[in-house]
């Protein structure tokens, strides 16, 4: 906390709601200074052996920033590569499985079809029959 010689109080408005005041502090009185020292910062010497340790130290972590980096690259393209191919597999089992019913539908068409020919075939050799039948019965009453 700092030391205020004097402190000086208004009061601005009264009013029946309430009361303002204004507080004025003066400087300061003491001389004193902050703790901060003002004595210029010393700068350590460092040795070629320091600065080659640093410089090691360095290249080191860039380089194993520079490996981390290409294994989360790999990483990734090998992601991509299974996503691709299980995009394909899918894609062919799609294929497959559609060519199947395609293939169960026309198999079925075909029967049904077949079915249909041979019931209309029945059909008219049936109606020949009787068409025969009907003529020779004709033919006898005539004779």
């Amino acid at each position: 906390m700092e030391n205020y010689n004097e402190i000086q109080v208004r009061e601005l408005n009264k009013s029946p709601l309430g009361q303002a005041f204004e507080v004025i502090l003066s400087p300061p009185a003491c001389d004193t200074k902050g703790d901060i020292p003002l004595s210029p910062m010393r700068r350590k010497t460092t040795s070629l052996s320091d600065i080659k340790k640093k410089l090691d130290a360095a290249e080191e972590k860039r380089k194993s920033q520079g490996a981390e980096v290409q294994k989360q690259l790999a990483e990734k393209r090998e992601h991509a590569k299974e996503v691709i191919q299980k995009a394909a597999d899918q894609s062919n089992n799609f294929s497959k499985m559609t060519e199947e019913k395609l293939n169960q539908k026309m198999e079925a068409y075909k029967e049904k079809h077949s079915a249909q020919m041979e019931a209309l075939t029945d059909k008219f050799r049936a109606r020949d029959k009787k068409i025969e039948e009907a003529k020779r019965r004709e033919s006898m009453k005539e004779r």
